[in-house]
């Protein structure tokens, strides 16, 4: 039995909706197949966009959505992909596979996706290959409510009132793809840049600086000490490979034993450490956590399937990946006093995305359905939880058996979200709740069988939400039990 304490006078801070955010780079079949059909499909689309992934993408609320990239948005020129579609520039995309992109998909139709979809944009500038006056352009023509040559530009192109832009990334990956930099060297870059990413009229960008990769500590570091107090936010890049060799073989998707079920887990709880280390040099120059820690990549990372190009970073999405999701997900809620904002990579048919398409067809993933089931935190209040987790326990390695998040919303209801890591083992809870009188509970599960269970075009439906009706809750003390390899939400009223 897991005994739970939890306090619903203890309020821990709030968690932000924009945990539950969302990326979509110019890579594989994310844009272009997955968002984007053009308006002359035969795929039924909205100006463009495909109905169905806008349908299912409008089911989860989605708070924020990352776009271009990744290493896309440091060889992106914006100006190549505004005015009419038939006379855009071509470009080759270096990074993910030397295909061809026509630019079809540009800054008006991100920003009418996100209008369509009621989120938040955020845009990640080019550091690497762009210049200051690009960035300063592209902000321009967004927001720009006056007489100036990049708002008259926006005009003539169709759109006569300015976007609502609240985020910025000032460069991704500038250690890596976004130019191979020092730190040193990118902290005086960012100054610069920043700089011209500017407010107009009522608009108020959070500035978000290229953060550390992983454990790159010496980065935060020089990132926080020469410039922290320019920026809003700082990101931070995670990836879960089950093999753990980010240069070899990551692992299969689909393939996997419980060896692999096991490692995968163990290498996604590293998510935790990392948010701790880092925030400990965040927390000595920013004793206030005014600057968020900004986790805009992450998620699963295994070998493409089969027969897919290796450039399209294509993946199929198992109950494996579903729990990488729940774990994540409550680890950023632990934390939410400085992770402001989390971004899964990524959206469709590239890495752990939550929908996979296949000409006019779709399917939801493991990991759509903890999106849906999570998204009853949004913004609600962290409640303390006091709990010591059982070990789950593989050769001569143990991690925490269960992971456990809760909140409540602004009508008092609470919502506890809990998974079971164990490949065999049930998790049976008794948890006592303390500053609340809620009397019914409801629930849905995500479980199977089998561990590689995943959803395909000839069964969409095989990994799929059930209601879970076995949770009692009298007098103050909520009873359930969770079988192997389980993702559970609960709600209390």
């Amino acid at each position: 039995m897991i005994n739970i304490k939890l306090n619903a006078e203890e309020k821990k801070g709030q968690i932000s909706r924009h945990l539950y955010g969302h990326f979509a780079e110019h890579l594989g079949r994310c844009v272009y197949e997955g968002l984007w059909v053009g308006v002359d499909s035969p795929v039924p689309n909205t100006e463009g966009i495909r109905n169905d992934v806008l349908g299912a993408l409008k089911r989860l609320n989605i708070p924020v959505l990352r776009w271009p990239g990744g290493c896309f948005a440091d060889e992106y020129h914006w100006m190549d992909g505004i005015g009419p579609a038939s006379g855009r520039a071509r470009m080759i995309n270096n990074n993910w596979g030397g295909v061809e992109e026509n630019n079809h998909f540009g800054t008006h139709e991100f920003l009418r996706l996100c209008e369509l979809l009621n989120t938040e944009p955020y845009i990640s500038g080019n550091v690497g290959s762009g210049t200051v006056r690009e960035m300063q352009q592209w902000v321009e023509y967004m927001t720009f409510d006056g007489e100036s040559p990049m708002a008259n530009l926006r005009r003539e192109n169709g759109r006569d009132e300015p976007w609502s832009l609240q985020f910025f990334g000032v460069g991704n990956e500038n250690w890596g793809c976004g130019g191979n930099m020092r730190p040193e060297y990118y902290a005086d870059l960012y100054r610069h840049y920043s700089t011209y990413v500017r407010n107009y009229g009522g608009n108020k960008v959070y500035k978000i600086a290229c953060g550390p990769n992983t454990d790159h500590f010496h980065w935060t570091e020089v990132l926080m000490r020469e410039a922290g107090g320019l920026m809003d936010g700082l990101s931070l890049h995670y990836y879960t490979i089950p093999s753990g060799n980010w240069f070899g073989s990551k692992g299969s998707a689909t393939e996997f034993g419980t060896d692999e079920w096991f490692a995968t887990l163990k290498n996604t709880l590293y998510m935790e450490e990392l948010i701790v280390k880092h925030s400990e040099i965040m927390d000595k120059y920013d004793p206030e956590k005014r600057v968020g820690l900004i986790i805009d990549e992450w998620g699963t990372w295994c070998d493409v399937e089969p027969g897919t190009n290796p450039g399209f970073l294509y993946q199929q999405n198992t109950l494996r990946d579903a729990l990488v999701a729940g774990i994540n997900l409550n680890i950023f809620h632990k934390y939410c006093d400085r992770v402001k904002m989390a971004n899964i990579a990524q959206m469709v048919n590239v890495l752990q995305a939550l929908i996979l398409t296949e000409g006019d067809k779709m399917l939801l993933t493991p990991t759509y359905h903890v999106f849906d089931m999570y998204q009853v935190h949004m913004d609600n209040q962290l409640l303390e939880l006091q709990f010591d987790s059982p070990e789950y326990t593989y050769g001569d390695v143990s991690i925490p058996q269960i992971s456990v998040s809760a909140s409540q919303d602004s009508e008092g209801a609470i919502h506890l979200t809990a998974c079971n890591l164990h490949h065999a083992e049930r998790a049976k809870f008794r948890c006592h709740i303390e500053g609340a009188n809620n009397r019914q509970v409801s629930g849905r599960i995500l479980t199977h069988t089998s561990l590689n269970a995943h959803n395909t075009f000839e069964q969409p439906d095989l990994v799929a939400p059930a209601a879970f009706e076995e949770a009692v809750l009298k007098d103050g003390v909520l009873e359930f039990e969770l079988p192997p390899a389980s993702v559970l939400v609960l709600s209390l009223n």
